[in-house]
């Protein structure tokens, strides 16, 4: 299996490259500069030159507070561009994977969300990549389009290692304890791609495996008890730890707004592609043993 893999530097498209030996795949790495989603022009000339089983998106602009300066730029990469790479997808006849989130919610139910529920989108970051969602089911019907939530990795810039880092500087760290998700692997979304990917290729044409499904890991968690998980761990393990002060959002004002319930029912994908992520506090442990190896060499910035 060889996958086209858009977003070279982020932390999905990472851990797809180093999972891919587990699955006996063959990951290909695509991004900037060569591969632009701001500047559609060429990606399917790109993308039928490098060949390949199947694409996933993994790129995109993820800067939730800046993409309220910058919605134009956060359309034209996480809307338009989702697009375009769609419609390359469809005209090589291989299956898409598009990377969606679950801000295209506002957090206002009192339940994890279903793939069937209402879209609202609080802000510019989570309406682009609605915008993105509809544009790619617009241009093909062979794709699987996975929302996914509060994903942290040993790469990249994300909430575990800004944890840590804050700990070798403060003994007491506020953070947001009235929103809640589902702290995800990235390592554990590359393993489930995997999984929905070589589904996609064995069973062409099964239009139960295609569509909207929602993947993260299990269980729930705030901001604040994923960053007491996150210390309490590291003590163990020898790394920085620090004190949790529980901080309301209004405590914490943001120039993006945040949904409140970031919670995702995953039952869809169990059932259709036998998929589940492992608990979240599970894939914490070796995530942090890698961060704290690299903070004592000053690898973690």
């Amino acid at each position: 299996m060889r996958i086209i893999v858009i977003g070279k530097e982020g932390q999905v498209a990472r851990a797809l490259s180093e999972r891919a030996h587990r699955h006996k795949a063959e990951a290909v790495l695509l991004g900037r500069p060569k591969l632009d989603l701001a500047d559609p022009s060429g990606i399917e000339d790109i993308l039928r030159e490098k060949g390949g089983d199947l694409i996933v998106n993994a790129a995109g602009y993820t800067a939730v507070d800046q993409a309220e300066a910058e919605p134009e730029l956060a359309d034209a990469i996480n809307g338009i561009g989702a697009g375009v790479v769609a419609g390359a997808a469809a005209a090589m006849g291989v299956p898409l994977i598009q990377l969606s989130t679950d801000y295209v919610f506002d957090g206002t139910l009192d339940r994890p969300y279903r793939e069937d529920d209402a879209v609202k989108p609080l802000g510019a970051y989570g309406a682009s990549k609605l915008l993105g969602e509809t544009a790619v089911a617009a241009e093909t019907e062979d794709h699987v389009i996975l929302r996914t939530s509060w994903i942290y990795s040993p790469f990249g810039k994300n909430f575990a290692k800004t944890m840590l880092r804050l700990a070798l500087e403060q003994d007491e760290i506020g953070v947001v304890a009235d929103q809640v998700g589902s702290p995800t692997s990235a390592l554990d979304l590359a393993d489930g791609i995997y999984g929905v990917a070589r589904n996609l290729l064995e069973r062409p044409g099964e239009k139960g495996l295609r569509g909207i499904f929602h993947m993260a890991g299990a269980g729930f968690a705030s901001w604040a008890e994923f960053a007491a998980e996150i210390f309490a761990l590291s003590g163990r393990l020898g790394g920085p730890a620090a004190r949790v002060r529980a901080l309301s959002t209004a405590d914490y004002p943001t120039p993006a707004r945040r949904p409140a319930n970031s919670r995702l029912d995953c039952a869809k994908l169990e059932a259709a592609h036998a998929i589940r992520l492992p608990p979240w506090q599970a894939s914490l442990e070796p995530c942090l043993q890698r961060l704290i190896a690299e903070l004592r060499t000053g690898g973690v910035r």
